[in-house]
Formats: structure tokens, C-alpha cells, sequence
């Protein structure tokens, strides 16, 4: 099974210490060049952490005609999304609201960095989701309260 990986995700598992979920979840975790570059971003959160993890992942992506596109969306998300499709992968990592419907739109399965958790705790990688729930929260990267309660829910936490 292969994934593909935007940033805002990455960052969120890298801060709770959890890349390694991927590996452990999938055979290939593979990311575009504009992901490899937001993601190690001097003074961004984990930078070096995502830059040694994903030395070799990153894969560069032409865009043309592959995914639908919408207005607000970056470069990474986007080349996520074409990569996604170029590799048929199973699973598109990301965050952002907004990316997951334009995904949906294109046919792409989405998962987000709590649904990840929740695999990892499926497969008995991690006995509980809150825990890394609160350290993304922590870290000021933007989970919303609706979203968390939701997972915990889905944990039965």
C-alpha cells in the first residue's frame, strides 16, 4: 500500500514523535517536491526531523490535467493530490478541510493525521489517540476541537 503525504499532516505526526506509524501502516510513503520543501522550512516545527525522514520519498509531479483543482489550495496539496493519482496510491494524508473535498471531488481517499492515529491504534502500534492528540493541539497546529472529540469518540476514548 502506498501513501502519499502533505505537509500539515507530516508535521503533526513528527511533533508527536509518530513518522514511523507510516512506515509501519504502509509499504511506500512517498511525497512531491513542494511537500518535501514546506515541510523542512527553517524554524518550522520539526524541519530537520521531516527532512531526514523524507530524503528519500520525495518524487517530483506534473500537475497538468490530473486533478481537479480549487481556488486557495497550495502547491503541496495540489501536487499531493496529482501524485496520489500518478502513483494510484491508497491513501492521501492531509489535514486541511478544504483539501480533503477537493480530494474527495477527484476521487482520492483522504485520511488525516487523527485517522492515522487510529489505524495506529487499530493495529496495536499505540494504545491510545489522545495523548498525541493533545501534543498536536499543543503545538499549535490547528486541529479543530469538533475533529479531536470526534476521533476520541472513534477510539473510544
Amino acid at each position: 500500500m502506498i501513501i502519499v503525504a502533505d505537509s500539515s499532516a507530516l508535521v503533526a505526526l513528527a511533533v508527536c514523535n509518530g513518522l514511523h506509524w507510516l512506515d509501519a501502516l504502509y509499504q511506500q510513503v512517498r511525497v512531491p517536491r513542494a511537500v518535501f520543501e514546506e515541510c523542512v522550512i527553517a524554524g518550522k516545527p520539526a524541519a530537520e526531523k521531516l527532512r531526514a525522514y523524507l530524503s528519500d520519498k520525495t518524487l517530483d509531479v506534473d500537475l497538468s490535467g490530473l486533478v481537479i483543482t480549487a481556488n486557495g489550495l497550495g502547491a503541496g496539496e495540489l501536487q499531493a493530490m496529482a501524485l496520489y493519482k500518478h502513483l494510484n496510491a491508497q491513501h492521501l494524508l492531509i489535514d486541511d478541510q478544504r483539501a480533503k473535498k477537493v480530494a474527495s471531488l477527484n476521487a482520492i481517499k483522504a485520511i488525516g493525521s487523527l485517522g492515522l492515529l487510529l489505524r495506529a491504534k487499530e493495529k496495536g502500534l499505540i494504545p491510545a489517540i489522545k495523548p498525541y492528540a493533545t501534543i498536536i493541539q499543543q503545538a499549535n497546529l490547528y486541529l479543530s476541537d469538533v475533529v479531536v472529540n470526534e476521533a476520541l469518540r472513534l477510539a473510544g476514548e
